[in-house]
């Protein structure tokens, strides 16, 4: 092994030395993966006079971002939300210069997380309404404990200890629903979602807004100009202290001062990419350690708007399995469009059907509660679990893991540097987190190779730090 080692780097340098003066005239990069934190990499090291390649394996851009515009009109299938409506999030200013709408559906501290409780209807599985006010009584009390534990044990011990809280009838299956967009909101079955960690996420002011034009345009805008190289699968990347070789999947090979990864946690866990030499102990301990949720999002385009005019609909069941949610995209776009939205185990079973069928399960569950529904002229259906190139949809805290495992991720080794949703301590699972730990990432890897090359400016400004010009964003609340 050590001979091949030996070779390969040997291969490297000559690869490195056959460049010639680039490193004289500027330092290169190759950034792998071209979603939002890959391109933030790319649009910033660009922007500093680096050559920058992005390679993606997708036939387009954007990763888990991808806006839909086969019914007629845009539709996020991935990534919908900004969450946190300010001029802190990263992303509002270019939103704001965008002049992309916002519907906004929340304000700050929302139960719901990305909606008020004003906003919405819920109906048992008769199709008869629950009331509002006993949705507002259900509160579940988290307890401390000195061990970690799922989100569902400490429910289960709450409601032991506390006879008081115990729920029966309706009134248990509306907790169950709060189970459901808990789980929703990590994409994850709450069996596995960790007691400890599960609120380290940092939501910023503001609440939350839905693009109402999708995503597309933003990432459109901070790609221009770049080199992006679509349909390349990376299948391995060796690095050495001159720099890295990055192979993908018909054999090709690009060389560069250093790589970029961006690629989501699910296909490192997947061991998609090999890694020369092998990452360091504590690296694929952050890869192994960190969970993956799933949530798909199962879009119905009707005839004409049959349901009541609130942001989401919601159906109790027994089980939190057995709950649904439906947003109501006619409340900010104008167009007669339900979107069901599956996560967990019941993502994951959904996406061992037919699209036909997964659109039919859906409609069946809205027939539930509406039973006069027409049924959809369109529809589309994401399979973000068994999409290759992704094998899941955001990162979340397992039980039994610490925290600081997303810190590890993002950490560099030697000239790899890492960015992503999953590599986001404050922001996980949210575009902007991803978006800012590609800042992050392009600034530490252009410090790097500055001063490997004696090069580095410390008057030059920080890339991550630069301020934009600040512009209103445009909010709407029906």
């Amino acid at each position: 092994m050590d001979s091949q080692n030996n070779k390969s780097n040997r291969h490297l340098q000559a690869a490195i030395c056959h460049s010639g003066s680039r490193h004289a005239a500027s330092p290169s990069v190759i950034v792998i993966g071209a979603g939002f934190s890959g391109i933030a990499a790319a649009r910033a090291l660009h922007d500093a006079s680096f050559q920058v390649i992005v390679l993606e394996s997708r036939d387009r851009i954007g990763g888990r971002v991808r806006t839909d515009y086969s019914l007629g009109f845009p539709v996020d299938l991935g990534a919908s939300w900004l969450h946190g409506v300010c001029n802190e999030n990263p992303l509002a200013p270019l939103i704001g210069r965008l002049g992309l709408p916002l519907y906004r559906t929340s304000e700050d501290n929302s139960v719901l997380y990305d909606h008020d409780l004003e906003s919405y209807a819920l109906f048992d599985m008769d199709g008869k309404k629950v009331s509002q006010e006993l949705v507002s009584k259900t509160d579940v009390i988290r307890q401390d404990h000195s061990e970690d534990m799922s989100m569902q044990r400490a429910i289960s011990i709450v409601l032991e200890r506390r006879p008081d809280l115990r729920l029966e009838g309706l009134a248990q299956k509306v907790l169950q629903w709060y189970i459901c967009r808990m789980e929703g909101w990590f994409a994850a079955d709450a069996d596995t979602i960790s007691l400890k960690n599960w609120d380290q996420e940092q939501l910023l002011p503001g609440g939350h807004g839905l693009m109402v034009r999708g995503y597309l345009p933003v990432i459109n805008t901070l790609a221009k100009g770049l080199d992006i190289r679509l349909s390349l699968r990376v299948t391995e990347i060796f690095r050495h202290h001159n720099g890295v070789k990055v192979t993908v999947e018909d054999g090709s090979t690009f060389v560069a001062d250093a790589a970029v990864v961006t690629v989501p946690l699910g296909v490192l866990k997947a061991n998609c990419i090999k890694f020369e030499p092998r990452l360091p102990a504590w690296k694929e301990e952050a890869i192994n350690g960190l969970g993956v949720g799933l949530e798909n999002k199962i879009v119905m385009h009707f005839e004409t708007v049959f349901w009541p005019n609130v942001e989401f609909l919601g159906v109790v069941a027994d089980t939190s399995y057995g709950c649904s949610y439906f947003l109501n995209l006619h409340k900010a776009t104008e167009h007669s469009v339900l979107a069901y939205m599956p996560a967990g185990q019941l993502a994951r079973d959904l996406e061992r059907m037919s699209d036909e069928a997964a659109a039919n399960f859906a409609f069946m569950q809205l027939k539930r509660i509406l039973p006069n529904a027409s049924p959809p002229i369109q529809y589309l259906v994401s399979r973000w679990g068994s999409d290759k190139n992704s094998l899941g949809s955001y990162s979340y805290d397992i039980v039994g893991t610490p925290h600081d495992l997303f810190e590890k991720l993002r950490t560099p080794v030697d000239n790899l540097f890492f960015a992503g949703e999953a590599t986001s301590m404050d922001y996980t699972g949210a575009v902007h987190g991803a978006y800012y730990t590609g800042l992050m990432a392009a600034e530490n890897c252009r410090m790097r190779v500055l001063e490997r090359y004696g090069e580095l400016d410390l008057f030059q400004p920080v890339m991550c730090e630069e301020v934009s010009v600040s512009v209103p964003l445009l909010i709407s609340r029906m």
